[in-house]
């Protein structure tokens, strides 16, 4: 295995992560957390 092949892998595997946390984030089951998340500083007095 060359080092271009190495940058290569590591590329794609990134990408891969990349596209994973983007549809991770869009997905109907984080919204109920992320809007949960978002009132926190509203509930302080």
């Amino acid at each position: 295995m060359d080092i271009d092949t190495l940058r290569t892998l590591v590329t794609v595997a990134a990408f891969a992560s990349f596209v994973a946390i983007v549809v991770w984030a869009y997905s109907r089951g984080a919204r109920k957390g992320f809007d949960e998340a978002a009132r926190l500083p509203f509930l302080e007095d």
